[in-house]
């Protein structure tokens, strides 16, 4: 036990100080070149660098791959190549915007890692119920995995920090459910993406420097989603992750096909003192915001507040199940 603390925390340290130093540069790389965009929740024309996805995935990577060098085996190797797949995708996206269809059928593919490494257990466990045999069907799941995460955690990627903030809590929540059920090697790689996402959230959070773009909320939502496949706690990161799953069903649900968030009419509006209120256009989306705001404005920092306080309740209760879980195991 003491040898795995120990390398939790180098491998933490590696994915924090890796994100938290290089985010800095890229900001102002990205400044020098333009590539910036707007931020439309702010008065004025604030541009904001973007993408912030390079340093993310370096630092996440550099975790990974120093993590796999103490335990090589074929689940921290799989965490490695899904996480590569899942920045290109969003990288990708960020360079030339693709049409809706684009980022699920590529995030798909990388899910195949997973499938060729065998980093899977096609027994799938439910709280109260345990282990339940569904090994053809669980294959679906894995394809289906990776894209649901990875455009979950886009898909909420709408405020300063929400989506690091999100990921950051979730992955701690997700890392500690993995220690209670012993799976100590994941459990450190749920702590390399923490990490890494509370490294880049010092930049990201209100009043943001940067922006992740598809490259960095794909890194993130595909890593997520990989670790709860390899780690056997698929349940328990969809209840660590609610408030970003919850998002995605109320969009999906009222949109009701698979667009490129690009396209859509804008489900909330800005008021004169740039609070955030909720449209009365009947046809624009259903999301979280606008929810929150249904009943008066908010500001963004309190929006950004209201979906952190419902995370970490989430995750207290992921925490819970994995308590649950293991009594029942």
């Amino acid at each position: 036990m003491q040898e795995q603390i120990i390398i939790a925390i180098i491998v933490s340290s590696i994915a924090f100080f890796s994100v938290y130093g290089l985010t800095p540069i890229f900001i102002k790389a990205l400044a020098s070149r333009n590539l910036t965009v707007k931020d439309v929740n702010k008065k004025g024309d604030v541009m904001i660098p973007r993408p912030g996805g390079i340093p993310i995935v370096i630092g996440l990577v550099a975790a990974e791959i120093a993590l796999y060098a103490f335990f090589p085996i074929s689940e921290i190797l799989a965490v490695i190549i899904v996480s590569i797949l899942g920045f290109c995708v969003g990288f990708v996206d960020d360079r030339k915007v693709m049409g809706g269809w684009f980022k699920p059928l590529a995030l798909a593919f990388c899910a195949s890692p997973i499938l060729l490494l065998g980093a899977y257990d096609s027994n799938l466990s439910f709280p109260l119920f345990g282990l339940v045999q569904i090994p053809s069907l669980y294959l679906a799941l894995v394809v289906f995995m990776i894209p649901i995460t990875g455009n979950t955690i886009n898909s909420i990627d709408v405020l300063n920090g929400v989506a690091s903030g999100v990921v950051t809590i979730a992955s701690f929540a997700l890392a500690i459910s993995l220690f209670i059920m012993q799976n100590y090697e994941i459990g450190i790689a749920s702590l390399c993406l923490a990490f890494a996402s509370l490294g880049f959230y010092k930049y990201h959070k209100f009043p943001s420097k940067i922006f992740p773009g598809d490259s960095g909320a794909l890194v993130l939502g595909s890593t997520y989603g990989v670790i709860a496949i390899v780690g056997h706690v698929e349940v328990i990161s969809a209840i660590a992750i609610l408030p970003a799953v919850i998002n995605s069903f109320l969009f999906l649900t009222s949109v009701k096909k698979i667009v490129e968030h690009r396209e859509i009419k804008n489900p909330t509006l800005r008021t004169e003192d740039f609070k955030i209120k909720s449209t009365d256009d009947k046809t624009a989306p259903i999301t979280l915001v606008r929810l929150l705001v249904a009943k008066l404005p908010l500001s963004e920092k309190q929006i950004g507040a209201e979906i952190f306080k419902l995370s970490i309740f989430c995750g207290i209760l992921a925490v819970i199940t994995a308590f649950f879980m293991e009594v029942k195991i």
